[in-house]
């Protein structure tokens, strides 16, 4: 495969896939999530190398055809792939500030950051921002989420998991 360097095009790439986001969680894009490892432009096709946020993630199909639709005009007589791939691994520190706040909006408290020692922070309520939340579910709605309660505003909500390769 001859790759060329299309700066333009490649931008343009990412600001299409901006507009495609998880299904699961239609706040966010795929970008903001960090799930886009690489954007290859070559003469005959366009790929796109995905990093699953989890192994086994049953919205995976759906987001390759969200991606294809969101090329389709920009193709320029490309071929669009999707490869989704698990090296590196995806982790919760790719999710971009952008998309930390567009969880937090959702009612999706985004996942703590990883402290020097290995370990990760506090799980603040997004709908109040304390800290002084419990654990109530490790079991959310989807694999990448678990239930927590705040006990200041005494809601309940999601949050997502940290993802570490440390882990």
């Amino acid at each position: 495969m001859v790759i060329i360097i299309d700066v333009k095009l490649k931008e343009e790439v990412m600001q299409k896939l901006q507009f495609v986001k998880d299904p699961e969680i239609p706040s966010i894009s795929v970008i903001e999530l960090g799930m886009i490892e690489a954007v290859i432009v070559g003469e005959r096709e366009i790929t796109i190398k995905a990093l699953p946020t989890f192994v086994g993630c049953p919205a995976l199909e759906l987001i390759k055809c969200n991606m294809i639709d969101a090329l389709a005009h920009i193709k320029e007589n490309r071929e669009i792939k999707i490869e989704f791939i698990y090296d590196p691994p995806w982790t919760s520190e790719r999710i971009s500030d952008v998309g930390r706040e567009k969880l937090k909006e959702y009612g999706i408290a985004p996942p703590p950051e990883f402290l020097n020692d290995g370990s990760f922070g506090e799980i603040c309520c997004p709908y109040c921002d304390s800290r002084y939340t419990t654990l109530e579910n490790l079991f959310g709605p989807t694999a990448c989420r678990c239930i927590l309660y705040c006990k200041s505003c005494k809601n309940p909500f999601e949050a997502m998991r940290p993802v570490s390769n440390l882990m």
